[in-house]
């Protein structure tokens, strides 16, 4: 039996809608989280010369959180192809002139530098305060607490996870001390 792998077409791929409250939310965790859900990569069908993620409404982005001293030492740098064209905005600035933005140029930067990139990027909307204007669309709440990532979160899992029935109850660890495991031969 030959096995081939699937690739999803563009009439198949359905859209939905996802809502997320910026409020309290650490920044780079929900923006790689939102990048995640705009490529498409929560669902069995990802294709990567495909867009088939879905669409996310971001609200309250002026209540966003940056974790340590980033509220007062982050600077927003871009240059405007002039001679000493250098500019730079501090976060605290930019929150409360362009608070969309912040949320945008972190999310941007986690998706890929292509056409498909920033067809992905025009699939996601920004809002300052708690009102969207995509009630139309249905937009599921999305906790985005709920995800974990990381190996450290799934070996905590599995620690934790009841055995199956089956199964001598033992206590499950890494690797016994290192006396008792057996070393190379002719070791002593």
């Amino acid at each position: 039996m030959q096995t081939r792998t699937y690739s999803a077409k563009p009439s198949e791929i359905t859209q939905a809608w996802h809502l997320v409250d910026a409020e309290g939310v650490t920044l780079g965790r929900m923006a790689s989280r939102i990048a995640r859900i705009l490529q498409g990569k929560h669902k069995p069908q990802y294709t990567p010369h495909i867009d088939t993620g879905d669409f996310v409404v971001v609200v309250n982005a002026e209540k966003v959180f940056l974790s340590g001293k980033k509220m007062d030492q982050k600077t927003y740098r871009h240059y405007t192809g002039w001679a000493g064209g250098l500019r730079e905005v501090e976060f605290r600035e930019m929150l409360s002139k362009k608070p969309e933005q912040i949320v945008r140029l972190a999310v941007r930067r986690m998706l890929p530098k292509t056409n498909l990139g920033r067809l992905m990027l025009r699939k996601l909307k920004i809002y300052a305060g708690a009102d969207h204007p995509h009630a139309a669309q249905k937009p599921e709440p999305l906790d985005i607490t709920q995800f974990r990532g990381g190996g450290g979160d799934r070996r905590r899992l599995r620690s934790s996870r009841p055995a199956s029935p089956g199964a001598p109850d033992v206590a499950r660890a890494p690797w016994p001390a290192f006396a008792s495991r057996p070393g190379p031969a002719g070791s002593s």
